[in-house]
């Protein structure tokens, strides 16, 4: 043989893949929920969305500039943060909401630690629950009807303000009414009927298509599995995370998250409502807070999973996204560490 035995250390597996590709990668994915919230909440939507990135990328800046250490806001994470910051905004907030939430996302949720890579938490969930701690008011009722729907993504006359909120508060309102003994007739009789039509047809399509209130980016689960597609055909995301936690979230509120009992949830409903999508394709799935271990990566999902499910259920708040991916996200380390591949030639104690 006259081939040549070349000797090189590893990796000895190589992708022309980059920060840069794929957090601008994200961006287009995000693309088409972005131009859907211009659409379902008029350009006040796109303005936030741009306070929040004009936030992310100065505050990177001058940390990184007053660190000493290369500026990298053209890497596209601070971008990326920026955007989901906004998506996880009601359309109504005060315009320095975004700002103040996108400084905090990147100076104590990405640069204290060292910078992109470093982050034990998402820092756009981090800066989500910090706005959501700091002032509930405004992330808790500054929403808006979209474009063509209402805010519950019901329209039922004769019904009071039970319908006046977003459609998994509207849920959690039923349940209040259902499970109190003082409820009165007329009451449970009302209650029962907004319960049937959110899991009405029209009102799973107005879910699906983004016609209901909610955060700015997380209504159009159509937009978003769209851009979702993409990062999946470009390898940019695993299919373990979404499909755990998804799969996960479905047949828990089937099994518990009905108001008149087991196995009466409406599983459909629960996935489309509020911001499991967004959630489990574009947060759940950061690279740098997430699993790297196949087995990691279904453990994470079902945990995110569990906790949504849990927080839906029986917690303060009708939505248990954010918090959900964000406690995971400290379980990481450990996941991962439990889970590591047994490498190739590698004896046990005691083999």
């Amino acid at each position: 043989m006259n081939g040549r035995l070349v000797v090189t250390a590893s990796p000895h597996i190589r992708e022309d893949v980059s920060v840069e590709k794929v957090m601008y990668g994200v961006v287009i994915a995000l693309v088409p929920a972005i131009a859907g919230s211009v659409y379902f909440y008029g350009s006040r939507a796109l303005f936030l969305t741009a306070l929040a990135c004009v936030a992310a990328l100065a505050t990177e800046a001058l940390i990184q500039r007053a660190r000493g250490v290369p500026v990298t806001i053209r890497d596209g994470s601070a971008l990326v943060t920026g955007i989901l910051l906004a998506f996880n905004l009601p359309p109504g907030v005060p315009w320095w909401l975004p700002v103040v939430g996108s400084v905090f996302a990147i100076a104590i949720g990405k640069q204290v630690f060292g910078g992109l890579g470093y982050n034990p938490l998402n820092p756009a969930l981090l800066g989500r629950a910090f706005l959501l701690a700091s002032w509930p008011v405004h992330m808790t009722t500054s929403w808006l009807p979209a474009r063509g729907g209402t805010l519950s993504g019901i329209s039922m006359a004769g019904v009071d303000a039970v319908t006046q909120a977003t459609p998994l508060a509207v849920l959690r309102k039923v349940s209040e009414v259902l499970s109190d003994p003082s409820s009165t007739t007329h009451q449970i009789v009302q209650a029962r009927e907004v319960l049937s039509d959110l899991g009405s047809v029209d009102s799973l399509l107005n879910l699906f298509v983004g016609r209901v209130g909610g955060c700015i980016g997380e209504t159009s689960a159509l937009l978003l599995l769209i851009g979702a597609v993409y990062l999946l055909y470009r390898h940019f995301i695993d299919w373990r995370i979404p499909a755990a936690y998804v799969g996960t979230v479905a047949v828990l509120a089937w099994i518990f998250g009905g108001p008149s009992g087991l196995f009466t949830g409406h599983a459909l409903f629960h996935v489309l409502a509020g911001g499991l999508i967004l959630g489990a394709f574009y947060m759940a799935t950061d690279m740098v807070t997430s699993p790297v271990t196949p087995r990691g990566m279904i453990i994470f999902g079902v945990g995110c999973g569990v906790l949504t499910t849990i927080i839906r259920t029986v917690g303060g708040y009708p939505e248990g996204v954010s918090y959900s991916i964000l406690l995971m996200n400290v379980a990481t380390p450990l996941i991962d560490r439990h889970t590591r591949p047994r490498i190739f030639g590698e004896v046990k104690k005691g083999e």
